[in-house]
């Protein structure tokens, strides 16, 4: 496959401005995302966009921006949340939760709350409040929002009272208690240590089923959740420029929802089994993407390029991390981590070198780690996972156990850090953990 687009796809983007030298020379090379902010949003106005802008039938946004410089972007009025709501509705696994009208609770980021209430304070012509109630946070009458705070581990156990209350009011607004719960892994994970810790658990109605879709989900984390909860949960991938690619199903593998889309796979370097993934996409009319590389790393069941074969999603591009054997990727660290560790809840690689992007393998590496419950690995654990590591990225490593692990700004973990950049949040983390949660 060359990547280029069909006849049809040409047709449908002829006035949009980025492309028309594209259009000219008979062929589209890889869009980046710098040449898509270069002019913007000249490069990309049509008369149909800008009257679309005027009506309110199009918007600026911006990207997510996990743990980089997020992008703006003009796609259609509550574009993200309407692929979310046709793949739920279609899902093998989620299809009769939507049709009977259970209502979804979302635990995720507290930006992601933050925008809910500042969208709704809008529309009423007020200021986003500083602490959102209830109804503030309904994203619609089939949505709730739940968190309040940046750092889940912070949740507090009146917080986490708070939470299951609502949790039960979404659950008894169907006759049967269903519902489904959306979340960040990594924050539904917390809320399960929580009622671990403070015996709630007759407090939590089970969902119907589960969805992460919002970051990568570490494979300790996934089986932590599938232990605890006897019902689907499914991964979701997608973003925000983009809507949703592919899902999982409950058995664990992927399959795609290209639908007004078409995808390549680019390796990272030669010879590598680790690919770009680069997007054709016009299922956003006012931003169509052709040949886009969305900055994601994916792998195939037999290392090809054939992206109906591909079984993980290894995390961000701009992360890998340069080795002796080849780039790095967060999949990778990951793979050792499960099958080595499988109390580790949070890891993250802290390197002296410069981390992503270095010029070589040198410098060493420090596994910064926290546990499920709390325990530090035993001493033969942590050497054989060093020990590990180190044959992984090519640098002296070792382990170290922490009570917590700071979240980055944006809600989410970041897995690749520098040591400039770690010893004093960590530092901060673990005297903020040794005073306790009250």
């Amino acid at each position: 496959m060359n990547g280029q687009p069909t006849a049809d796809v040409v047709d449908r983007i002829k006035d949009v401005p980025i492309y028309r030298s594209s259009i000219e020379r008979g062929h589209f090379p890889i869009l980046e995302k710098p040449e898509i902010a270069r002019g913007f949003p000249d490069n990309w106005m049509t008369p149909a966009l800008a009257e679309a802008l005027a009506a309110g039938e199009a918007e600026y946004v911006l990207s997510t921006g996990t743990n980089h410089a997020r992008m703006q972007i003009i796609r259609p009025p509550y574009f993200l949340l309407n692929s979310y709501y046709r793949l739920w509705s279609e899902h093998p696994d989620l299809a009769g939760t939507w049709h009977e009208g259970s209502r979804r609770v979302s635990l995720t980021t507290v930006l992601a709350t933050e925008h809910v209430a500042r969208v709704n304070a809008g529309k009423r012509g007020e200021a986003a409040p500083a602490e959102p109630t209830l109804d503030d946070r309904r994203l619609d009458d089939r949505t709730l929002y739940l968190n309040l705070r940046l750092d889940p581990a912070s949740w507090t156990r009146a917080e986490v009272g708070r939470m299951l209350a609502e949790i039960r009011g979404a659950a008894a607004e169907h006759p049967g208690g269903r519902y489904l719960l959306d979340c960040s892994s990594y924050h539904l994970a917390h809320l399960v240590r929580k009622v671990d810790r403070w015996n709630l658990w007759e407090d939590f109605p089970r969902p119907a089923a589960i969805v992460h879709a919002y970051e990568y989900t570490p494979r300790n984390v996934s089986r932590y959740l599938r232990e605890r909860f006897d019902c689907p949960v499914v991964d979701l991938f997608g973003s925000t420029e983009l809507g949703y690619l592919y899902y999982g199903e409950s058995g664990g593998d992927y399959r795609p929802y290209l639908h007004d889309m078409s995808v390549e796979l680019v390796p990272v370097a030669p010879g590598s089994r680790t690919h770009s993934l680069i997007v054709t996409s016009v299922r956003n009319p006012w931003m169509p993407l052709v040949r886009y590389r969305s900055g994601d790393c994916v792998r195939t069941a037999d290392g090809s390029t054939d992206p109906g074969r591909i079984t993980r999603f290894c995390g961000r591009e701009k992360e890998l991390l340069p080795a002796p054997d080849g780039p790095v990727a967060q999949a990778d660290l990951d793979d050792l981590v499960g099958d080595l560790a499988p109390a580790v809840f949070v890891h993250r690689l802290t390197v002296s070198d410069g981390g992503p992007g270095a010029a070589d393998g040198s410098g060493t590496a420090v596994l910064d780690l926290t546990t499920f419950d709390g325990t530090p690995l035993d001493p033969a654990e942590a050497g054989r996972l060093a020990d590990a590591v180190r044959l992984l990225t090519g640098r002296p490593a070792r382990v170290a156990h922490h009570k917590h692990l700071p979240i980055g700004p944006s809600g989410k973990y970041a897995w690749l850090a520098t040591a400039a950049t770690t010893a004093t949040a960590t530092a901060a983390a673990d005297r903020r953990s040794a005073e306790g949660t009250r």
